[in-house]
């Protein structure tokens, strides 16, 4: 494959590609929605992928700072850095404006959104993109997803794995050829839209030592959550151009544009069941991605499941029928 070089990428470049990008990556005391982060990085990109600038800054998260054999941060080394609230403008000012890039970028802005919401403020970040979802797009031949794999695609060289400094420099000099591949062969962007959270509100019963048990030793960086059981019977799968019912069940896949767990609070309060994974009585599957092959948009597909994409879903939640009764 032969890129768009320097000389010709101005004038070749796609006129609806974003002006400029910020590369992101954070580390966390953990993977649950009342988990904080430790540290942050940004390198501001511009429309080409180039880089301008980059920055750098730990974060006190007030908490035990969990995974330190991965991070490396120990509570003796964040007693001194900042607060969150007195970083927010800073790292404000470096997503202003631009498409936040991350490597699994759901997690990422989902943690960012809720440090915002926590210091009573909102990031102006309106759309993300997915390094992940644009390698699918592109059909790299990577054994998996990982950055590291993502990196020896590139020939990247991975100096300090989970330190995010490192990480969003890696991520930076792995999205411009990526960004470039994409340019050529004329690939839209799998842009999402980033909604500010203002739901957010920290669990009552906060773990005094939340990272015992530890949400990295699953597969999925969200934590599992019991709800109570649906009150009312599965009427059977979603009909096109008829309303969802109560009842009905529910699953979900993939990056979705609403904090997925406020998502799932919707459809319980909508009296629908939220399903955890695809079988044969599963009424509906949410996904904006239907071909991507994991195992739910998979077993949607051998079950005839119906799929609808996220906006239409959240159309749906609006005029649910009663159940039958």
């Amino acid at each position: 494959m032969t890129m768009l070089d320097d000389r010709t990428t101005a004038a070749a470049w796609p006129a609806a590609y974003p002006q400029g990008y910020a590369v992101v990556d954070v580390e966390t005391t953990g993977l649950a929605r009342d988990d904080r982060i430790v540290s942050a990085a940004v390198y501001r990109l511009d429309a080409q992928g180039n880089v301008e600038d980059h920055w750098y800054t730990l974060v006190n998260p007030e908490r035990d700072p969990g995974p330190v054999w991965i991070h490396g941060l120990t509570s003796d080394a964040l007693e001194g850095a900042p607060l969150f609230p007195e970083i927010a403008a800073e790292f404000a000012a470096r997503l202003d404006g631009r498409v936040l890039v991350a490597h699994n970028a759901i997690f990422d802005w989902q943690m960012i959104a809720r440090e915002y919401a926590r210091a009573e403020s909102t990031a102006p970040v309106r759309q993300r993109l997915c390094t992940i979802a644009l390698a699918k797009q592109l059909s790299l031949p990577l054994p998996n997803h990982k950055l590291e794999s993502l990196a020896a695609h590139f020939g990247v060289e991975q100096r300090q794995a989970h330190h995010a400094l490192d990480d969003a420099r890696v991520l930076a000099e792995a999205f411009r050829p990526s960004l470039h591949a994409a340019a050529e062969q004329g690939v839209r962007l799998p842009l999402l839209e980033c909604r500010p959270l203002t739901e957010w509100a920290a669990s009552p019963a906060a773990s005094p030592s939340p990272y015992a048990s530890s949400s990295y030793r699953t597969n999925s960086w969200r934590p599992s959550r019991k709800r109570p059981a649906c009150p009312y019977p599965n009427p059977g799968r979603y009909e096109s151009d008829k309303p969802l019912k109560q009842g009905m069940r529910v699953a979900f896949s993939g990056d979705t544009s609403v904090d997925r767990e406020l998502l799932e609070d919707r459809t319980v309060e909508a009296g629908l069941h939220v399903a955890g994974s695809v079988s044969r009585l599963t009424s509906l599957l949410v996904t904006n991605d239907p071909d991507a092959a994991t195992s739910k948009t998979l077993k949607a597909r051998s079950f005839g499941t119906p799929v609808v994409d996220e906006a239409a879903y959240t159309q749906l939640l609006r005029d649910v029928a009663p159940a039958d009764g």
